[in-house]
């Protein structure tokens, strides 16, 4: 596919036939290519009936049944995803196909306007915690897309102390409650080698607020089993109930999983007609640790560019007629995440990456920039 050349001819209907397909989501007969150029482009029935079929030979069209019209196939997406980004310099996903420049169209699909924007501002109100920023990105992005959200918190995002709580259950027994600066709550039952009074929670948590805030979680634990080698004789008692809490896992939010929203599966259930691919579908969307590895696979959490994957069959068969569109959320330097939709190929591709690109941007504008 990498060597086929398409003439600007051909281009023309492609692109032509792809937003006619977005716009309608039947199968496009040459009557309707020839109706979208209204003759203004000097192409005949017969013409755009003879593209086409230079364009199936290609592999860029099928056709359904033998008396229906034409669809794009995911090599024709690919193609035209690489267009409409390369013009907006966003970068694309490695499985498509580099062809040549396709010259504008009659377009159908129109970049995020400014209602649009605005509605998505209003959406927004009122977040304050990055936590609060990406569930609000995987219910927005859900909606404008008619597919599903997802949101993604970067593993060192959400790993920084701000507070920490005890509560004893039973006896050996304690719920951990962390706090962390990026506004995530990672919450878990700690099964003890020996019981812990009210006091001795207490005086731990206390401990390591006072000591530990704004610590990365992973250096606290080190750092923990440092001081008790070296003051175990002062405080012996005191140490001894941190260090039993740390070990246990009080303190390994990373090792829990990373926190992910997804939002929006009826949508995905709604479009799919074919009942056994929706089920095997489902299956690898609901495994949330596909999910991690697929946004974590197709999306550099270093770079706040959006990335266009058309066609997921590598993380799943049943994933083949699904894009991916996603970007990594920034606040100065550091990663909150990934926010991003995975849709039916059928997907408005120039609103969806715009809107992708914009939220992604707007944690800048509602989160408060850390300070060095």
């Amino acid at each position: 596919m990498s060597e086929t050349r398409v003439s600007p001819r051909e281009r023309l209907v492609l692109t032509a036939i792809i937003e006619l397909y977005i716009a309608t989501g039947e199968p496009v007969a040459s009557q309707a290519v020839a109706r979208f150029f209204a003759n203004r482009e000097g192409l005949s029935s017969a013409t755009i009936r003879n593209v086409m079929a230079t364009l199936g030979d290609a592999g860029l069209l099928e056709q359904p049944h033998t008396s229906a019209g034409r669809v794009p196939t995911a090599a024709a997406f690919r193609y035209y995803v690489e267009q409409i980004t390369q013009s907006g310099r966003m970068a694309v996903g490695a499985q498509t196909d580099a062809l040549n420049p396709m010259p504008q169209s009659n377009s159908l699909l129109s970049p995020l306007s400014e209602q649009r924007r605005e509605q998505i501002d209003d959406s927004f109100s009122g977040v304050s915690s990055t936590n609060e920023y990406l569930e609000r990105t995987s219910q927005v992005l859900a909606l404008l897309s008619s597919g599903l959200g997802v949101a993604l918190a970067s593993a060192t995002g959400t790993q920084v102390l701000e507070h920490i709580h005890f509560s004893r259950l039973t006896a050996g027994r304690v719920l951990t409650v962390v706090v962390t600066q990026a506004g995530a709550v990672l919450d878990r039952v700690l099964n003890l080698d020996r019981d812990l009074t009210h006091l001795d929670l207490e005086t731990a948590a206390r401990y390591l607020n006072e000591n530990f805030r704004g610590w990365p979680i992973e250096r606290i634990r080190t750092e923990v089993a440092r001081r008790v080698d070296m003051e175990r004789a002062a405080y012996n008692q005191m140490l001894a109930s941190v260090e039993e809490l740390c070990r246990k896992g009080a303190l390994t939010g990373a090792e829990s999983g990373p926190t992910l929203f997804v939002d929006g599966m009826a949508n995905l259930i709604a479009a799919e007609l074919d009942r056994e691919r929706l089920r095997q579908m489902l299956l690898a969307l609901e495994a949330k640790q596909r999910l991690v590895e697929l946004l974590t696979a197709y999306v550099d959490g270093r770079q706040q560019e959006v990335r266009v994957v058309v066609g997921l069959d590598e993380a799943s068969p049943a994933m083949q007629d699904l894009v991916l569109i996603g970007s990594s959320a920034r606040l100065g330097n550091n990663s909150l995440g990934t926010v991003a939709v995975i849709a039916p190929t059928r997907i408005q591709y120039q609103e969806m990456i715009h809107a992708v690109r914009y939220i992604a941007r707007l944690s800048e504008r509602i989160l408060e920039v850390p300070t060095d």
